[in-house]
């Protein structure tokens, strides 16, 4: 579930296609997107063996552990972009704001923490060229748990 008003349009990001902006600002540390509708999770060797793992795989996010979620249909969040430099915190299913963006930002994450650990993206950075490689979920819910602390201790009203 998309919390704030938004628009799906062209990306800023080169060969991105289209992205997910926001219509209306949002305050740093305020949720952008909420898990509302996962049916079904699956363990990885589980997708990897499944005759559409080609395809089911770029509709694959990781959401905790060894559990992924795999959603063919596109809902709009799937428009959100990768960057390693995102306006937004992906922690267990959720996108935190990371800073006060205004309306027209378009919402970015870094997609090492929705892949599986090693697993590399078919794309790379647009800004560093640089391969997109899944994380092992340790440092993956290290590095988010502590930059969403981080980001609630500096947000007066979240602490």
């Amino acid at each position: 579930m998309i919390l704030p008003r938004y628009r799906i349009a062209a990306s800023a990001i080169p060969g991105a296609g289209r992205g997910l902006f926001l219509a209306e600002p949002v305050a740093a540390g305020r949720v952008i997107i909420a898990p509302d509708d996962v049916r079904k999770v699956y363990k990885w060797r589980e997708l990897r063996a499944r005759p559409d793992a080609a395809a089911a795989l770029r509709a694959t996010v990781r959401w905790f552990e060894d559990c992924y979620t795999v959603t063919p249909e596109w809902p709009d969040e799937c428009y959100i972009n990768h960057s390693f430099r995102p306006t937004g915190l992906w922690h267990l299913g959720f996108v935190f704001a990371l800073e006060d963006l205004p309306a027209g930002a378009e919402v970015t994450v870094d997609y090492r923490h929705l892949l599986a650990p090693g697993q590399v993206e078919e794309f790379r950075d647009a800004h560093t060229g640089e391969p997109i490689v899944g994380l092992p979920w340790s440092e993956s819910l290290a590095q988010t748990s502590a930059q969403l602390h981080a980001l609630t201790a500096r947000v007066p009203e979240l602490a």
